[in-house]
């Protein structure tokens, strides 16, 4: 694998892109944002998280001409069937995280405690160039159980309703430092530096 020094982010999340940052700061990699080369976002048409980082993946090579890392991430709810999934950040049909969180509360508020399971997943997808045969794949998940009130203001998404496993405060709630090392997140990039290592 050729050396990797500087890798576009396909997204435009900007509080992805700081916790991306971080965790790649002792790889040496600059990450940059898909935002210093386009300004839209492909169409994410698949039905898996695997299949929509692909799409934003090869969509960022093509429009960048750099190596790209892409990332689709969500919350899967165990009582409501894995869902909202892969529609985690569509959930209330785009109107942010407190909508989001809102109808996620609203969906579980019949659900009783001890099946009110949950994981964050996370996908990492990497690809040389627009016409890579040959994506590599990482994962994370983060497993927890989803509380019945918001608390906490760190983070982003789903992260105030989340409480980890072996935790009693939700993700919100959590120093980020110490995110960085529990997170779904967290744990693809752990594979995705083992990677690096190897190659």
């Amino acid at each position: 694998m050729k050396p990797i020094h500087k890798l576009v982010l396909a997204s435009g999340n900007k509080k992805k892109m700081a916790e991306l940052t971080a965790c790649l700061n002792p790889l040496d990699i600059k990450l940059v944002p898909q935002s210093d080369f386009f300004p839209d976002e492909p169409e994410e048409t698949g039905l898996t998280f695997v299949e929509n980082a692909i799409i934003k993946a090869r969509y960022a090579c093509a429009r960048s001409g750099l190596p790209a890392l892409a990332d689709d991430s969500g919350l899967e709810v165990d009582a409501l069937s894995g869902a909202p999934g892969i529609y985690s950040a569509r959930y209330a049909h785009g109107k942010g995280d407190e909508a989001n969180n809102i109808k996620l509360l609203e969906h579980m508020e019949s659900v009783p405690e001890d099946l009110r399971t949950a994981r964050f997943r996370c996908v990492l997808v990497l690809m040389q160039h627009e016409f890579d045969p040959m994506p590599v794949i990482f994962t994370g998940t983060w497993n927890g159980k989803i509380r019945t009130a918001l608390s906490g203001v760190s983070g982003f998404g789903y992260d105030p309703l989340f409480q980890p496993d072996g935790l009693d405060i939700t993700a919100a709630e959590l120093d980020q430092g110490i995110k960085n090392q529990l997170s779904h997140r967290a744990k693809a990039i752990s594979e995705f530096y083992q990677y690096l290592k190897a190659n």
